[in-house]
């Protein structure tokens, strides 16, 4: 299929609060496309709007792990439970190339979900898929993995962020129709 262009820090549709997806017949070839996107940049996780469409959607894919065995799409999804135990994980992400940050999140959620048949999903998760998990949702909120870090962290990080935000206004494009160490 298709490699698209990932929409980098600066971006305004991450800072957007995704919309749910009502028309599952446009799916097919933007999940496909997806999955070439992110296989190209090597990552493990990609949320549509990382691609520059605004629709609560994410792809995963750990199968490299011992934890899954095949690719995930969780589309509407919504965490409906958070363990009380959590954990430090160092987080990459494909919108801030290049910065990889350590990430206080809960081991365990509940997550609740459609898949590209419509039909509706309860899954409870841990580990690299409950982080990916999380660090996606987080996307669709338009929220950011600087944001779960402190401000003197974040200081550290501030030219790299200003180098990726000018870089991202110069080839801002979006469709118009809108170790422990990992990358989403």
């Amino acid at each position: 299929m298709a490699v698209l262009n990932i929409v980098h820090y600066g971006d305004p549709i991450l800072r957007k609060k995704c919309a749910p997806v009502k028309d599952f017949s446009i799916l097919g070839n933007l999940l496909e496309d997806m999955f070439d996107t992110m296989y190209e940049a090597e990552g493990i996780g990609l949320a549509a709007n990382q691609v520059g469409f605004n629709l609560s959607l994410f792809i995963i894919d750990i199968s490299h792990t011992e934890e899954a065995d095949e690719p995930n799409i969780f589309i509407n999804p919504k965490i409906t439970l958070k363990g009380r135990d959590q954990n430090i994980y160092s987080e990459g992400c494909l919108s801030f190339p290049g910065i990889t940050l350590d990430v206080v999140r809960p081991e365990k959620i509940s997550l609740k979900y459609q898949t590209p048949d419509e039909i509706w999903h309860q899954d409870e998760c841990t580990g690299l898929l409950s982080r990916a998990i999380q660090h996606e949702m987080d996307h669709l909120k338009g929220v950011y993995f600087i944001d779960r870090i402190s401000q003197l962290d974040l200081m550290k990080y501030k030219q790299e962020l200003l180098d990726i935000e000018s870089s991202s206004k110069k080839q801002s494009v979006h469709p118009t129709h809108g170790s422990k160490r990992f990358v989403l």
